[in-house]
């Protein structure tokens, strides 16, 4: 029988495989998973020559030592993993004990009936299929080569109130290291097209594929050929982006990229760059890349409350005089980044560009104000009827609308992916209201938990902020109308209903209560009367 002779590294470890050319997959899989010393339920990717993830199966092309495979262990068992640790903690599960009971309750039920029942097969037929979900490199496969892209998992990320505002040196260190990995692989063609549009899912994506993902935009918008922009200052300033955005609830990584994510669908979809250079386009990818670095989940209005300053993180307000301090801040932790010449994308060009592009940055983070709101879009109506994509000025205004545009544009999202974020958002409002209660301040009345609901915080947000907005660019861009105005009024009518459902939820209970007041307070009266004998009584009801 032919026997196949593969050549492949583990750690750097040269490792030979033999097995016959009609071997079961499985067998080939638990050899390689011997090799690599690992568990079983840990994932395992291999890796041809080129980078590119190939398929553990008796279909390996045969190789020699010159030409060999690269295997890695990329996730291992939930329990030695920190996060899937303190996940199991959290909710409270013994895992191991768990197992023990579900093994006890099983062996039960066949004692008692006799037989295993059909529900506890399917039980058991779901969680194989889960495992298997888990263990499979295609599916895990961040290049989209595989990647169900119409099966998501929309949750935020858990347990923030657990981790460390800022992200540490471990947790840092483990998503470059992953992202310098997959930095060099070919991204699907039809990832890259699926990038270009609104209903993009973020939640599928890692921190260092989403970084791979900001990669492609810039590779993609030609940036890296038209700005010379060496790779190895684009990876570092991504991932100086990455480390520099905090473990909050929304503010967070994965809110910059779906900004980010969001102006380059514009760009796209209004074909902006056949309308504006190719440093307009910079500036505005990059501010929405920038826009909210180091946010710690506080707005404006919380730094600048007076007799705080002795508070560290009111030092903004101090340092930029009350004036856009968050935003201030964004700008210029930007570009403390831009300073470093390893993480310095703009470093090959004049000394005229690069001021052109930090005005244009600056610009832009600033108008991420929702203070400044009804200014430019005031501004921005007033051009409109005449606009002139020869006119800077004009062209300067719609810069700022496209950024204030991504930055909330997570309502023009499918439902399943724009609910998450609301969760987010509301969870970084309650938190900051809860603070300002524990300190006295006046409370930000729409982060207030005891007065906001999902529901009201979004009806009043959509009719009065983003639909005026969003239609006012769909206005100059019709092609719009379809894929972020026709979203929003669907999410517009979704949480009306909602709000009506919940009146009419706190009516019923309103009139239950009531019921029952009055129900005990005739039975106060009907005892009392009845101390006085049946002809006190029967005269109380005749009245």
């Amino acid at each position: 029988m032919p026997i196949k002779i593969i050549y492949f590294t583990v750690n750097g470890r040269p490792e030979r495989a033999e097995f016959p050319e009609d071997c079961p997959a499985q067998d080939v899989k638990d050899l390689f998973r011997s090799a690599a010393e690992a568990g079983p339920h840990d994932i395992l990717k291999l890796y041809n020559p080129k980078g590119s993830i190939i398929n553990i199966s008796p279909g390996l092309e045969p190789n020699s030592p010159n030409s060999c495979y690269k295997l890695e262990v990329v996730a291992a068992d939930c329990n030695s993993e920190p996060l899937g640790a303190e996940l199991a903690g959290a909710l409270g599960f013994d895992l191991s004990s768990m197992e023990k009971r579900l093994q006890g309750l099983e062996k039960k039920i066949l004692f008692e009936a006799g037989e295993t029942p059909a529900v506890v097969y399917e039980m058991k037929k779901q969680v194989d299929s889960f495992q298997e979900k888990l263990e499979s490199v295609e599916h895990l496969s961040w290049l989209g080569l595989f990647k169900d892209l119409s099966e998501t998992t929309h949750q935020p990320s858990p347990f923030y109130h657990k981790r460390t505002l800022h992200k540490t040196k471990d947790e840092c260190e483990r998503v470059q290291e992953k992202f310098l990995q997959m930095s060099s692989l070919e991204v699907s063609e039809e990832v890259r097209q699926y990038l270009k549009t609104p209903t993009f899912d973020n939640w599928q994506w890692e921190d260092a594929e989403i970084m791979v993902l900001l990669q492609v935009m810039y590779t993609d918008l030609d940036f890296t050929a038209t700005f010379n922009i060496e790779p190895d200052a684009l990876q570092h300033f991504l991932f100086e982006v990455y480390r520099r955005y905090n473990n909050i609830p929304f503010h967070n990584f994965k809110h910059c990229f779906c900004v980010t994510q969001m102006m380059y669908g514009l760009i796209w979809l209004t074909d902006l760059r056949s309308k504006m250079d190719s440093t307009e386009l910079l500036i505005m990818l990059t501010s929405a890349v920038c826009h909210d670095l180091d946010h710690t989940g506080y707005n404006n209005a919380y730094q600048v409350h007076p007799g705080l300053y002795i508070n560290a993180r009111t030092e903004l307000a101090l340092r930029y005089n009350d004036i856009s301090p968050l935003e201030n801040h964004h700008c210029a932790v930007a570009f403390e980044i831009l300073e470093k010449e390893e993480s310095n994308i703009f470093r090959n060009l004049s000394t005229e560009q690069y001021k052109r592009i930090r005005e244009g940055i600056i610009k832009c983070i600033l108008a991420t104000d929702m203070t400044r709101h009804n200014d430019i879009l005031n501004k921005f109506k007033s051009i409109l009827s005449a606009f002139d994509f020869t006119n800077k000025d004009h062209k300067d205004v719609l810069m700022m609308i496209l950024i204030k545009v991504s930055d909330i544009s997570n309502e023009a999202r499918p439902m399943e992916v724009a609910e998450p974020w609301l969760d987010c958002l509301l969870q970084e409002f309650y938190n900051q209201s809860d603070i300002e209660k524990l300190e006295g301040l006046p409370v930000t009345p729409f982060m207030d938990r005891d007065k906001v609901t999902k529901p009201s915080s979004q009806t009043g947000f959509i009719r009065f902020v983003l639909l005026p907005l969003f239609i006012e660019l769909a206005n100059l861009f019709p092609c719009l109308e379809q894929h972020i105005i026709d979203p929003v009024r669907k999410a517009l009518d979704y949480y009306t209903e909602m709000e009506k459902a919940l009146e009419r939820e706190n009516q019923n209970r309103a009139q239950s209560e009531n019921g029952t007041k009055h129900k005990e307070s005739a039975g106060s009266t009907v005892d009392g009367c009845a101390e006085t004998g049946p002809d006190a009584l029967k005269s109380d009801v005749i009245i």
